[in-house]
């Protein structure tokens, strides 16, 4: 048998991936509680839309403390949402319509009501007492690493009944898996393996750094084992050649790539990486009206391996992290779409849908989503952003955010039948952005929706494949302040891309760089001739052109 890397199909590069949680997409059975079966019934809807790629939040069975990332079973399927036999339905139903199917893999840490732990903590002795993290003394690190500040006051807890000092980098109650112990990176091997199996497509890997950190008590710095990562990948594509790893890893700049290669330069570990340094340059660019934090994301971001690959996003299910950018320009963003104390979480980022945040300025989201869907890499789009969902404040932390999806102006918003309190999570309700408002069957009936557009932009993106297997360099001619002129290379041809980001109409001339080309998609009919010397662009205007 051959190297199963070098008969790797590269689908994932030409992908358009969406995001949801099962337990808020769509009830089927009235219990207030989304369904697999209910997904189901909504995958028409991810067909006509054009996503290629389906990523679910968690799916296992869970206390639900934490939104279902703290897993009692990864081998199982949370009965609220459904059984083995749902999600082998969803995976053929899927299959049938092109959509593929990536799970959220959770291994960092698990439930502290996991069985393994459960089983740990009954004795020193226990089979599983070296599959966590343990200190016979308090570490001198005890409160130190917080993944979570203000919510979390420390990272190792005494446990009475173990006698000794356990390990979480998230909360008290998801003890970290120990991945100095080979069983347990045999365990995670058997994981995947097994849904492989079933039939996914792949896994994004939750909080990657912390699986490869081989925890040292006292050590705030402990060593990392990217090897690891080779491991998984190559198990994974030994069980299926075009399965992909994506993963989740807001790390420095210079130590990206690292997540890709290896140490002889061999593109042998990760397939995608969430590009967290784009998404927060967006952020600051959409505040100021200035396309050049972009720019500066594009000039340093490292250069990829061949077959490795960026997922763009500029939101997901989690807040919006300002973290790396400087304390100014966190300011500026902040008082742009997050001015209000309830609208942040941890002090470093934005718990808000994006079609708030934009004011629900149908130009400026048009604008913002033209600019991530046209930029390198995979873009990654979050369930409701499609028809423009709002947020609701009033909810916990990121809860914020994962509201139920907006299907109609019926009871529930058609999310489900069940009785108000029984619902999972509050509907968005009143407003801008309640669900009588804002909805996907008002949406379909309107040829100038949303969502209309989102289908009509996906379909131009699925006919440009060189914008994910390219190269995307920023045009350097001069253009007015506001402007961004990028183009996307690749062996099927050119596009050139032109994004104002400013309230005033412009005009720009690139008659350096090109001269003749076919108008694709924009956000108003232009009656410029295409004349590259004088290009018009409105207010908050994009337009894509293939050159010819």
């Amino acid at each position: 048998m051959g190297n199963p890397q070098a008969m790797e199909p590269r689908w994932y590069t030409e992908a358009v991936i969406y995001s949801l949680d099962v337990e808020t997409y769509a009830d089927s059975n009235g219990d207030g509680c989304g369904d697999i079966r209910g997904l189901i019934g909504r995958l028409d809807h991810l067909a006509r839309l054009g996503a290629t790629c389906l990523w679910l939040n968690p799916i296992h069975p869970t206390p639900g403390r934490d939104d279902g990332y703290d897993v009692t079973d990864f081998y199982g399927i949370d009965p609220r949402l459904g059984s083995l036999g749902d999600f082998a339905e969803l995976l053929y139903r899927a299959n049938n319509l092109g959509i593929k199917v990536m799970l959220d893999l959770v291994v960092n840490h698990t439930s502290d009501e996991h069985p393994w732990f459960r089983n740990a903590i009954s004795s020193p002795d226990s089979r599983y007492r070296d599959w966590y993290v343990w200190s016979d003394e308090e570490p001198s690190d005890r409160f130190e690493g917080m993944v979570f500040p203000g919510e979390q006051s420390e990272t190792w807890t005494f446990h009475e009944r173990a006698g000794a000092w356990y390990y979480h980098r998230f909360y008290d109650f998801q003890p970290d898996l120990n991945f100095s112990n080979p069983e347990v990176r045999d365990e995670i091997k058997r994981i995947v393996a097994f849904w492989l199996q079933l039939g996914v497509a792949g896994f994004r890997i939750d909080a990657v750094p912390f699986i490869i950190e081989l925890t040292e008590p006292g050590n705030s710095d402990s060593p990392k084992d990217k090897d690891f990562l080779s491991e998984l990948r190559q198990h994974c594509q030994w069980r299926r050649g075009d399965s992909v790893l994506l993963a989740e890893a807001n790390v420095e700049p210079d130590e990206l790539r690292t997540y890709f290669t290896d140490l002889g330069g061999s593109h042998s570990r990760l397939h995608m990486l969430f590009d967290f340094m784009l998404n927060s340059r967006l952020a600051l660019a959409l505040a100021r009206k200035d396309p050049e934090p972009v720019i500066d994301a594009l000039r340093d971001t490292p250069k990829l391996p061949d077959g490795a690959q960026w997922a763009t996003f500029l939101r997901n299910h989690d807040e919006i992290d300002l973290s790396r950018l400087t304390a100014d320009q966190r300011a500026d963003v902040f008082a742009e779409f997050g001015p209000e104390k309830r609208m942040k979480l941890y002090d470093r980022g934005i718990r808000r849908r994006l079609a708030p945040m934009l004011g629900g300025d149908r130009r400026r989201l048009e604008l913002a989503y033209s600019l991530q869907f046209s930029l390198r890499g995979t873009p990654v789009l979050r369930y409701g952003d499609e028809i423009g969902m709002g947020e609701d404040l009033s909810q916990p932390g990121r809860n914020a955010i994962r509201t139920p999806m907006q299907w109609s102006g019926e009871r529930n918003g058609g999310f489900s039948t069940a009785l108000k309190r029984d619902l999972v999570r509050p509907v968005v309700t009143g407003g801008d952005f309640g669900y009588t408002t804002v909805n996907v069957h008002r949406q379909r009936h309107d040829p100038g929706s949303l969502l209309r557009w989102f289908e009509r932009m996906i379909r131009t993106l699925r006919e440009s494949p060189e914008v994910g297997c390219g190269t995307c360099t920023h045009a350097d001619v001069p253009v007015p302040r506001t402007v961004l002129a990028h183009r996307a290379d690749g062996v099927t041809g050119s596009m050139l891309f032109l994004h104002n980001l400013g309230e005033e109409a412009c005009t720009v001339d690139l008659s350096s760089i090109a001269d003749r080309g076919d108008e694709l998609f924009g956000d108003q009919p232009y009656d410029d001739g295409l004349d590259f010397a004088k290009l018009a662009l409105g207010p908050y205007g994009y337009r894509w052109i293939r050159l010819t």
